[in-house]
C-alpha cells in the first residue's frame, strides 16, 4: 500500500445513514407489527431479501457466487486475485420474530465497506467477500447453522438437504424452489481471513452500559426433540386419577430444563421454545406432547451435566405419570472458547 493510500484509509469512514437506510430497507421484507422483522430461511420472503442483497451488491460492482446450500458469496477484486479473499458476512434470515439486525448488519455492513472503497477509488491488494449463509438461525429446518456447517464440512450436504420442516418441505426442494441452488460445492471456496460484525443478541452489554464488546467464546449446544405419549380421554368424563396426560409429565419436565440452567450459573441456559400439542382440542386430554430443549452452557462437561439431570427427570415423570417419554438430540455443537489474544 502507497503513502497516498494510507493517508486516505487514515481517516476513512463509512457512510452511516447510507447504512442505516439499507437495513431499513431489507427490514420492509418480512416486517411484523411489533417492529421486528420474520424472513424465515428459503421462504418467498427470504427469496426477496437474497435479490435485494445481491442486487445491492452488483450495483456496487461485485459479482456473486452462490453454492449448493444456498451460500452467497459478493467479490470485489482486488490487485492480486489470486490471494484468498478477505471475507466478512453474516446471514439474513430470521427468527418467527427477529430483529432488524440480526444478522442482517453483518452482511449489510460488509456491502457498506465495499460502497465506501469505491466512493474513494480505493484498491485493495486481495479480493474482498461479503457472505451470507443459509439457515443460519435453524428456526425453519434442523441442524442450526446449516450453510456454515456444510461448507465447514461440520455435516454432508446430502444430510442438510433432506431436512424438512414443519410441513415437510426439504431444504432442496426450497432452494431449488426459489433459485438459490448453485454450482460450487460449499467448502471449495477459498478465505483468507473472516471477520464477522454482529448486533448482540442478548441485552448484557445494554446491562453494563457497553457500547461494544468483544466475543470470548461460544457457548456449547445441545438441541433435543421430546415427545411425550399418554392418552387421549375426554375432559369431562375421564376422572383425575385415571388419566395420562401428557401435557402435564411435558410441563413438568419443561420447568426442569429451565431448573436445570439454574442449577449450573453463570452460563447455563435452557430454553423451550417449541410445543406441538396433539390432538389440540380444547375438551380433550393431549395424549401426546412434542417440545423441543436447548441446553447450553460454557464447557461440554455442564451441558452434558445438565442434559443428563433433564433425562434423569423425565424418566422419573414418565414413571409417576404413566407416560413414555421419548428425547432425541437433533444437534450437537462444542463449546469454543477464543484465543485471549
Amino acid at each position: 500500500m502507497d503513502t497516498q493510500v494510507k493517508t486516505n484509509t487514515e481517516n476513512l469512514r463509512i457512510n452511516g445513514e447510507r447504512l442505516w437506510a439499507s437495513l431499513m430497507e431489507l427490514a420492509q421484507i418480512g416486517a411484523t407489527p411489533k417492529g421486528g422483522v420474520c424472513r424465515l430461511t428459503l421462504t418467498d420472503l427470504d427469496k426477496q431479501g437474497r435479490d435485494l442483497v445481491t442486487r445491492w451488491a452488483r450495483e456496487a460492482g461485485m459479482t456473486v457466487t452462490i453454492d449448493k446450500i444456498g451460500n452467497g458469496f459478493m467479490r470485489r477484486p482486488g490487485r492480486n486475485n489470486s490471494l484468498p479473499p478477505i471475507m466478512t458476512g453474516s446471514h439474513i434470515d430470521t427468527q418467527p420474530t427477529g430483529g432488524k439486525f440480526d444478522g442482517n448488519y453483518g452482511v449489510l455492513a460488509g456491502i457498506e465497506v465495499v460502497r465506501t472503497l469505491n466512493d474513494h477509488g480505493i484498491e485493495t491488494e486481495a479480493p474482498i467477500e461479503v457472505a451470507f449463509w443459509t439457515n443460519e438461525e435453524g428456526s425453519r429446518f434442523v441442524p442450526v447453522m446449516m450453510g456454515s456447517g456444510v461448507f465447514a464440512k461440520a455435516f454432508t450436504l446430502e444430510h442438510a438437504y433432506a431436512a424438512t420442516d414443519t410441513e415437510g418441505k426439504t431444504v432442496k426442494g426450497e432452494l431449488e424452489r426459489i433459485g438459490y441452488i448453485g454450482d460450487q460445492e460449499p467448502g471449495d471456496h477459498p478465505i483468507g481471513a473472516y471477520f464477522e460484525t454482529h448486533i448482540e443478541q442478548g441485552p448484557v452489554l445494554e446491562d453494563n452500559d457497553k457500547t461494544i464488546g468483544v466475543v470470548s467464546g461460544v457457548l456449547g449446544i445441545r438441541w433435543f426433540d421430546c415427545t411425550v405419549t399418554g392418552m387421549e380421554a375426554h375432559a369431562g368424563p375421564t376422572p383425575m386419577a385415571l388419566r395420562k396426560d401428557a401435557m402435564l409429565a411435558a410441563t413438568r419436565i419443561m420447568q426442569d430444563v429451565v431448573a436445570a440452567a439454574h442449577r449450573h450459573p453463570p452460563h447455563g441456559r435452557g430454553t423451550v421454545g417449541m410445543v406441538q400439542v396433539f390432538p389440540n382440542s380444547r375438551n380433550v386430554i393431549p395424549g401426546r406432547v412434542k417440545f423441543s430443549i436447548d441446553l447450553r452452557n460454557s464447557t461440554d462437561a455442564l451441558v452434558d451435566a445438565m442434559a443428563a439431570e433433564v433425562k434423569a427427570f423425565a424418566d422419573q415423570v414418565a414413571k409417576e405419570h404413566g407416560v413414555q417419554v421419548h428425547i432425541e438430540m437433533v444437534s450437537s455443537y462444542p463449546a469454543q472458547l477464543f484465543q485471549p489474544e
